[in-house]
């Protein structure tokens, strides 16, 4: 059943990192919806804000320089912006579940891993029937024997079954929603393949909310139905996966999409987008992409700060959206 209402509603987010008596935007008005059983795919280069908007949700910054600075992120209707500490730590866990990007880093090496799921179900007072929940969450990620695999300890298990320990450990609680940054990064292919086929099974058993973290197109073309782009700590294009990767409208889009499909066979095929991406505190004036921008138009592009506008059944933050030459930028 539809429901008007998405299951995350993320409204002009922005977020700052204080340095000295000034501070540096690093997400600048973000907005993105996540309905129950989608996935959403949130996708850029390194540097972009991906995984500042992802902490921003959970309020788990890797920094306590960094603070939201404006907006609203609406999870089944309550802004978790506004709650307090105590009312987080509820949400956290039991309705918003969180997989991170290294699970060496999130899962502690001196506790068996089924003890570290069970933590999740404690925190929240489920102490009940808690071994019987570890051993069917372990079960649902396709880990065979169980009742081994809880008893051992990180450093005995492969990158891709520690993975799949830290989903087990963000769904113990059967949250909403779950937030995944950058999931396969570590992985080798066939592994993260094992793992995204694991993610999109789990959001159509459990109706599901994804919100998917990654820089790579690929693991987006696999895994969601909605995707947006983001450059410099904005959103530049937004779409359904499949008319973005048919027809996309942005030129970073387009650089990107090429950059993935261009020839691997011979090295002057390769195409890469010129220069490095910005980072906070060196935006330029203007569009953010157009120092990097095969049709920069002097006077406009460098100039006035793009806004998003609708482009076919998606939006795009370009000055040029619908022009011949933005419509293939790149040739």
């Amino acid at each position: 059943m539809n429901e008007a209402r998405p299951l995350l509603d993320v409204r002009h987010l922005s977020v700052d990192i204080a340095r000295g008596p000034r501070s540096l935007r690093v997400v600048d008005d973000v907005s993105l919806q996540v309905q129950r059983g989608e996935a959403v795919g949130l996708v850029g280069e390194s540097g972009s804000g991906k995984s500042m908007t992802a902490f921003a949700l959970l309020q788990l910054f890797p920094s306590p320089l960094a603070r939201v600075s404006g907006g609203q992120v609406l999870l089944e209707g309550r802004d978790l912006l506004r709650m307090d500490a105590a009312q987080l730590r509820a949400v956290r866990g039991a309705r918003l579940g969180m997989v991170f990007q290294d699970p060496s880093s999130f899962l502690d090496p001196l506790m068996p891993v089924g003890r570290q799921i069970a933590e999740t179900l404690a925190a929240h007072g489920q102490t009940e029937g808690s071994r019987a929940r570890v051993l069917e969450l372990i079960d649902l990620m396709e880990l065979p024997g169980a009742a081994q695999v809880a008893l051992k300890y990180p450093h005995e298990l492969s990158g891709g079954m520690r993975q799949r320990i830290l989903i087990a450990a963000a769904l113990a609680m059967k949250p909403a929603l779950l937030v995944a940054d950058e999931p396969t990064t570590a992985l080798d292919v066939t592994v993260q393949a094992g793992i995204l086929k694991l993610l999109t099974r789990l959001r159509k058993e459990l109706d599901l909310g994804v919100l998917l973290i990654t820089h790579d197109l690929a693991v987006i073309a696999e895994t969601c139905q909605q995707v947006h782009v983001m450059y410099a700590g904005q959103i530049v294009e937004s779409n359904a996966v499949e008319p973005l990767f048919a027809r996309p409208s942005h030129p970073y889009t387009q650089g990107l999409l090429r950059s993935v499909l261009s020839p691997r066979s011979r090295a002057r095929d390769l195409f890469s987008i010129p220069g490095g991406a910005v980072h906070a505190g060196h935006w330029p004036a203007g569009c953010r992409f157009h120092p990097r921008c095969p049709v920069m138009r002097l006077g406009l592009c460098d100039t006035a700060a793009p806004v998003l506008v609708s482009s076919g059944a998606g939006v795009d933050r370009c000055h040029l959206s619908g022009a011949p030459e933005a419509i293939h930028a790149w040739g």
